[in-house]
């Protein structure tokens, strides 16, 4: 810790840092900063003692009458923004953990409500128990657009939901700006964007940058391209991780693909699904168990003997996923928006089951190398919406239990599961996941594997903050609903 904190001091001198942006999340996942001077940590015993602030203030944390808690900060995650180049506003980002008062110096408490610090240690804790190490390898999809006002969102027939025209199109659509176009207007068609070149994908120069500082930033950029959607929708990759430091890259990324579109004069935002009758963004995320270091100890999941080259461990491991599965999407598809991704024909895995190469599953297993270092599991039912501590800690924690209990995932399902019947699907035993952002927290409510991963306070106040958020949009009326029923 000694050498962590010298490190971070000589860093913010040498690169002559005037501000840093210190960094946590709430319990939603939306992320929480606050700038405090270089030389206060520089001069100072911050980075040691931490900073106070007011607790009631974040949405989940306390109540006013206990409102005074402590950012302890995580010195070896201190990056400085290599976009700033301008003396006076050089600034540097460092994450860190919520710590309950009078109780950060010397190892205190961490809070309850830290989905860092409490939430995702003590899943991490239990995997080391057990004797492994866990990655995770998010696909993190959004959008970009040239502009987008809630105030101001207009009507756009420009699709049809019958693949028609004139009296056939159904009721106009929602959007916040129109279809991609490149120059020569060359139109990117919805559901037609996936590796699309330029001209036709007008984000390259875009997403070249981001990369570039997401490198630098310390996220190793594997490769992006354009998505499935129109309108701006991309995807950039970068290499698996620990539980913690990929929360903590995915929230780097989301910085970079914000800040750096705002420099093309874009938007850039990770709702789950953005466009009518076109693909939604989501988080596809591969996780694998080690035993030892990642990529360099033995590899839990593979067995070079078996079909699949799935180790039993691996299966058991899925089985858990797919036990869970209902209550784990309350938290990796946290919003009502996810549930207009959740639907048939866009991709979205709605189908709880398991199965190798197959987009359909909820869980897939990738086969694209005969490799023990390739062998992983990718689960399909996340969106960029969520808080990614906690989405990564219970799916981790889901997994634990079906290698704990010895969860039998059946055999896999290798046929398209949007074509089977509803007898098929049956006889196959393929359930399915929640179809609203009600549903999903009332199977959390009944699953304690997954509440135990996140902690009574979490679970408690995320439940509450769900539970009022879907009654707001149950009270609000939409423009569909005017256009669908204002005749009758």
């Amino acid at each position: 810790m000694e050498d962590e904190v010298q490190r971070a001091k000589e860093v913010l001198k040498k690169n002559e840092v005037r501000q840093v942006l210190c960094l946590f999340s709430d319990i939603r996942g939306i992320v929480q900063a606050f700038h405090i001077p270089a030389k206060i940590f520089i001069e100072g015993d911050a980075l040691k003692e931490g900073i106070g602030f007011d607790g009631s203030s974040v949405r989940g944390f306390k109540g006013i009458q206990e409102s005074d808690m402590v950012w302890m900060p995580d010195p070896s995650t201190l990056r400085v923004l290599p976009w700033i180049t301008d003396p006076v506003q050089k600034t540097a980002i460092m994450f860190g953990d919520v710590y309950e008062a009078f109780a950060a110096k010397d190892g205190g408490k961490i809070a309850t409500c830290d989905p860092r610090g409490y939430a995702a240690r003590n899943v991490i804790k239990e995997a080391e128990k057990m004797g492994f190490t866990a990655i995770f390898g998010p696909e993190i999809e959004f959008f970009v657009f040239e502009s987008m006002d809630p105030t101001r969102l207009s009507y756009d027939l420009w699709v049809s939901p019958n693949g028609g025209a004139g009296d056939s199109w159904g009721p106009p659509r929602v959007m916040p700006q129109s279809p991609e176009v490149a120059p020569g207007n060359q139109i990117i068609r919805p559901k037609e964007g996936y590796f699309r070149a330029p001209p036709e994908d007008t984000t390259v120069e875009f997403r070249n940058e981001a990369a570039y500082y997401m490198d630098l930033l310390g996220l190793d950029v594997e490769y992006h391209h354009h998505e499935v959607a129109t309108a701006g929708q991309v995807e950039i990759d970068f290499r698996a991780k620990e539980l913690i430091p990929c929360g903590d890259a995915f929230y780097i990324y989301k910085l970079v693909a914000k800040n750096i579109a705002k420099k093309h004069g874009l938007i850039a935002t990770f709702m789950p699904k953005p466009l009518y009758l076109d693909n939604a963004s989501g988080m596809h995320t591969h996780q694998s168990l080690w035993k030892g270091e990642p990529f360099k100890g033995e590899a839990a999941f593979a067995d070079p003997d078996d079909e699949y080259m799935l180790s039993q461990t691996a299966r058991y491991y899925i089985g858990g996923l797919l036990e869970h599965a209902k209550a784990i999407t309350a938290i990796t598809c946290p919003t009502v928006n996810s549930y207009k991704r959740l639907v048939p024909g866009f991709e979205a895995p709605i189908y709880i089951c398991w199965s190798p190469r197959n987009r359909s599953a909820l869980v897939r297993v990738p086969q694209y190398f005969a490799s023990p270092k390739a062998v992983r599991a990718e689960y399909r039912g996340a969106d960029p919406s969520c808080n990614p501590y906690l989405a990564f800690s219970v799916m981790l924690a889901a997994g634990l239990d079906g290698i704990k209990k010895k969860i039998d995932p059946g055999d896999p399902l290798t046929a398209d599961v949007y074509e089977l019947t509803p007898r098929e699907k049956e006889e196959y035993g393929v359930g399915e996941l929640p179809t609203t952002l009600r549903d999903a927290i009332g199977h959390l409510t009944t699953d304690e594997v997954i509440q135990r991963a996140l902690g009574s306070h979490i679970y408690d106040a995320l439940v509450d903050l769900k539970i009022d958020e879907w009654n707001q949009y149950c009270l609000y009326i939409t423009p569909w609903e005017v256009m669908k029923y204002l005749d009758y």
